[in-house]
């Protein structure tokens, strides 16, 4: 009787064992399909803006600095250090980023004060947003979006946004970091961050009734920054009228239109573009999809939009199928910095919404900008691997 006890038990703690190692199988060759997924989206999407880019900008960059691949060559050595990045990045234990996280978070805010320094900080078109390390430049707001969902996602990982001195710990940092980008200023990238504090409170588990008390003073506070500032008024009313001021605030939307409309169902070809010819400005940065849409038309445009869709997708999915709360608000946090920015672009060289310089994550131009992200997706693949327990 005791022998066929030991049996039946045996046999029994056996087919558990085959069980969990089954449902460990399963769960890492669904993790590794998910990386390779995040992987090839990435890198599909950043090879393809390198073809953009030079077709967006090889008049410019010839007429102005006398190579016609000026830009695609700065983007190709960040894409160099951004796919080094992003392979480093993914092998680095997360929990390494929130034990980090107070030194990340003051890293963050150290860069966006340097721009102010005498030598330091570039201008550009009337905004100091960048710093001159000699050999390249960076802009720090970039870094600074990714700094941050590190630091709010360890936070209320461990304390939630219940509480409010919990909310005002993740809040203060934030509205902070917004007025250092708002002095450069930088309202694109302002918006983009104030938009990731409150989904990162909300995905903290805040309280619909405190999200609304910080909702309505935050919304009342966007049209006394436009007034503010004479410039975000203009652009506000070309954006309602262009062809009100069609060669000054509204010349770059109705640019922008032209190309979307000549570009049809299928476009007119790649390279083809006529709006690049020093027609559409910053055709190979903000206004890249602009460029996409008249060449390869609404069918090359949609594609790229599911491409983006599909990489937003596999991050969320990452964040839902996490191991811990801390890697499932750090990738939700991470994916929806992507999502927000791919968002903006779209909305505003569409005319949906005023004008504003956001960069379209992966395929516009800008080193600093394909690097961070690069980086940031980096932690999805760790988050990932984590999850599978797969240390190769």
């Amino acid at each position: 009787m005791r022998s066929s006890k030991s049996i039946a038990l045996n046999l029994g703690v056996e087919a558990q064992k085959s069980i969990l190692l089954s449902q460990s199988s399963f769960l890492s060759r669904a993790y590794r399909k998910r990386n390779a997924a995040i992987i090839s989206l990435t890198l599909l999407l950043s090879v393809f803006g390198l073809v953009m880019i030079y077709s967006a900008s090889s008049y410019s960059a010839n007429k102005n600095f006398g190579d016609e691949f000026y830009y695609v060559k700065k983007q190709g050595v960040a894409l160099f250090v951004g796919c080094a990045a992003m392979a480093g990045v993914s092998r680095l234990d997360t929990f390494v980023l929130k034990k980090m996280r107070y030194v990340i978070l003051a890293i963050s805010f150290v860069l966006l004060g340097i721009i102010f320094l005498p030598g330091l900080g570039m201008e550009s078109y009337g905004a100091r947003r960048w710093i001159n390390l000699g050999f390249m430049t960076m802009q720090p707001s970039e870094v600074a979006k990714f700094g941050y969902v590190i630091f709010a996602a360890s936070y209320l990982s461990e304390k939630g946004a219940r509480r409010l001195r919990d909310i005002a710990a993740v809040l203060l940092p934030g509205a902070a970091m917004c007025l250092l980008i708002m002095l450069e200023p930088n309202m694109s990238i302002t918006m983009c961050v104030m938009c990731v504090i409150f989904f990162m409170l909300l995905a903290g588990g805040i309280s619909a009734g405190k999200m609304l008390l910080l909702l309505v003073p935050a919304l009342l506070l966007v049209p006394v920054l436009i007034l503010l500032e004479p410039y975000r008024l203009k652009r506000l009313m070309a954006f309602l009228d262009p062809w009100a001021s069609p060669k000054a605030e509204g010349y770059q939307l109705i640019q922008s239109y032209y190309a979307l409309g000549r570009g049809g169902l299928f476009g007119v070809g790649l390279f083809q573009s006529r709006q690049k010819y020093l027609f559409l400005p910053f055709a190979e940065s903000d206004f890249i999809f602009s460029i996409i849409g008249e060449e390869l038309g609404l069918v090359g445009a949609v594609v790229v939009m599911c491409l983006f869709a599909t990489l937003i997708f596999f991050g969320f999915s990452t964040a839902a199928n996490a191991k811990t709360r801390f890697e499932s608000l750090l990738a939700a946090g991470v994916t929806f910095v992507i999502a927000i920015q791919t968002a903006v672009n779209l909305a505003v060289v569409t005319g949906c919404i005023p004008p504003t310089g956001l960069p379209l994550p992966l395929v516009s131009a800008g080193g600093s900008s394909l690097v961070s992200f690069m980086s940031a997706i980096g932690i999805l693949l760790s988050v990932n691997r984590r999850g599978s327990n797969l240390q190769t």
